[in-house]
């Protein structure tokens, strides 16, 4: 859901609250410019049956057209769950008439990581390029893919938590003078799933 707060000159302040699924209820060429935190991902889910992700993300997009006027420009901070999400946002955007592209930033990183729908009217127009690590700027893909190479999966030590290392483990912290409980036939026991 919206919530749009409208200021004016007079300091008196007016509550929206909306569904963006169901459009934007503005007249043609209100704002300049459309800014959003958080809020496009919602989109992308249902909450009954009648509530189409693509649909809804097209009738937002095309009343988003609507109402900008010709030159504005929209910025859509969003965390898409997965590349899909991403490509169907950037795609419903560019089947109404929008220009411009996703810009990510930190591509590498897991919390810092921030997607970005620009938008825009000019055709020429191109996406700015997303911040990398070093605070320089980067190309980045969307597409899911990482550039790196992929490592190998790994198997699984054994013997980890086994009665061996447990003993092992005692004796280094014995030899570093820790005081450590004495060896016993309880040591390294499994217990019963139920206490």
């Amino acid at each position: 859901e919206i919530e749009l707060l409208l200021f004016n000159s007079y300091a008196d302040i007016r509550a929206f609250l909306q569904d963006m699924g169901t459009g934007l209820p503005f007249r043609p060429a209100t704002f300049d410019a459309c800014i959003s935190i958080s809020a496009l991902q919602w989109l992308c889910y249902s909450n009954s049956k009648n509530q189409i992700p693509k649909r809804r993300l097209t009738r937002f997009f095309s009343s988003l057209y609507t109402v900008l006027r010709r030159g504005g420009r929209a910025v859509l901070q969003f965390y898409p769950e997965t590349a899909e999400q991403a490509i169907l946002i950037s795609e419903c955007a560019a089947k109404v008439g929008f220009a411009g592209g996703i810009v990510v930033d930190y591509p590498n990183s897991a919390k810092a990581k921030k997607h970005y729908l620009v938008l825009s009217f000019d055709r020429t127009a191109k996406a700015p390029q997303g911040l990398v690590p070093d605070g320089s700027l980067g190309h980045v893909r969307v597409d899911g893919e990482d550039s790196r190479k992929k490592r190998p999966i790994r198997k699984k030590k054994g013997g980890i938590k086994t009665k061996e290392w447990i003993v092992h483990k005692k004796e280094t912290q014995r030899k570093k003078g820790k005081n450590v409980r004495p060896d016993s036939k309880f040591t390294a026991r499994r217990r019963p799933h139920k206490f």
